[in-house]
């Protein structure tokens, strides 16, 4: 069985609504209002546990967490001829790999 703290949460204020909204990346449609964050935490936490047996109970697939998905660290970008060209001179201007240079600037 897969433990609700494994799973990836966010808590974040909402001036709308005066209070705080905890979320959970691995379920988009769950989340939890209240009106301080600790509680907006603690709520979307037990919500995610109630889901999880209940999933369990049924034999529905349950999302694996992302933290214990592995990665390559490769992935595929599309972007315009011309943004690749100018990057591709900033590169070998600062003579790195279009690779690195991309690297650095996810990074910053």
């Amino acid at each position: 069985m897969i433990h609700a703290d494994h799973y990836t949460y966010r808590v974040r204020w909402s001036g709308e609504d005066t209070g705080f909204l905890g979320t959970v990346a691995e379920f988009p449609a769950l989340s939890w209002f209240a009106e301080t964050s600790r509680d907006a935490f603690t709520g979307i936490n037990q919500l995610v546990a109630e889901v999880l047996a209940d999933m369990e109970l049924t034999g529905e697939t349950i999302p694996g967490p992302l933290s214990d998905r592995a990665y390559s660290g490769k992935f595929l970008v599309r972007i315009a001829p011309e943004l690749h060209r100018n990057l591709a001179i900033e590169a070998a201007e600062q003579q790195v790999s279009l690779n690195r240079l991309i690297s650095m600037r996810l990074a910053s």
